[in-house]
């Protein structure tokens, strides 16, 4: 574990409910901070369960290098040019089994799958995401699984939950709500060891990624491409897809608004995303080091 005193050579920040506030913004005072946190040789890496369409408003925020880890681990973007550096996602055979269990044991369930040249709805999935073509919602979803990019990411939301998906716009809701757990459970039953069930705040939101597809191992093997120790990585979140980071980190730090998971185990806490924790954190640490 790094030395509270010493400033780390990686920063690795989630977005939603971390960086951002709650609008979805980023307040000047951050932006600077993290312009000058690259300027003294510290990469700032994003680390999001956002796909790649939600990522170009947030390009100026990016340092020199120009990525991202998104879709919850399962691809690195590079922002400059609009193309995956890596992407590990599901198989056809592997999804299309998972979504035919899924119709079958959560009756009325809404998916959708995340890929790197796109989405794909079914018709009756939350329709509160603007400038989607009418065609990402034609069809049920095992319609469109013909090959193509692989799926990063398999969404799946619960019936009558009236989510909310609009970047900086989610419905944040405890993971511990009574009918939260009971579609959890059929979820998690339904995926096995076949997927891997994340939760990143999101009422009635299951994502299922990819077997071994998580933050903590998508930030592991860029830190291995540039030749950084885990010790030297500090690591922010508020949810519980962010715990795994978290604890791989050298120093894991959560904002006041987190999960009570993360607070419970976090190295650190500092101020809620609307209060810029994570600049205040990194503003200190840059003055004592």
């Amino acid at each position: 574990m790094s030395r509270p005193g010493r400033f780390p050579r990686l920063v690795a920040t989630d977005l939603d409910g971390t960086l951002l506030r709650s609008d979805g913004t980023v307040s000047e005072r951050t932006r600077r901070l993290l312009a000058t946190v690259e300027e003294a040789g510290t990469e700032v890496v994003f680390v999001t369960a956002r796909p790649p369409r939600w990522l170009d408003a947030l390009a100026h925020l990016v340092g020199r290098h120009g990525r991202v880890i998104c879709l919850g681990g399962a691809a690195v973007w590079d922002l400059a040019d609009g193309s995956a550096l890596e992407v590990c996602g599901f198989d056809d055979v592997a999804v299309r089994a998972l979504v035919a269990d899924l119709r079958v044991t959560v009756p009325g369930v809404a998916l959708a799958v995340e890929r790197i040249d796109g989405p794909a709805f079914d018709p009756w999935f939350p329709k509160d995401e603007a400038h989607l073509p009418a065609s990402a919602r034609a069809v049920p979803v095992e319609q469109v699984l013909d090959g193509g990019a692989a799926v990063g990411k398999l969404l799946a939301v619960r019936p009558g939950s009236g989510l909310s998906t609009q970047p900086g716009h989610i419905a944040r809701g405890a993971a511990t709500h009574p009918e939260q757990e009971e579609f959890f459970a059929r979820v998690r039953g339904v995926a096995g060891d076949r997927a891997h069930l994340a939760f990143s705040g999101a009422a009635g939101l299951a994502e299922l990624l990819a077997p071994g597809v998580t933050k903590d191992a998508a930030l592991a093997r860029w830190c291995a491409r540039l030749g950084i120790d885990r010790t030297d990585v500090w690591a922010f979140g508020d949810m519980p897809n962010d715990l795994p980071m978290l604890r791989w980190a050298g120093r894991g730090i959560a904002v006041a608004n987190a999960d009570p998971d993360l607070l419970a185990c976090a190295d650190a806490v500092v101020g809620s995303h609307d209060d810029d924790g994570v600049a205040t954190a990194l503003e200190e640490a840059l003055a004592a080091a």
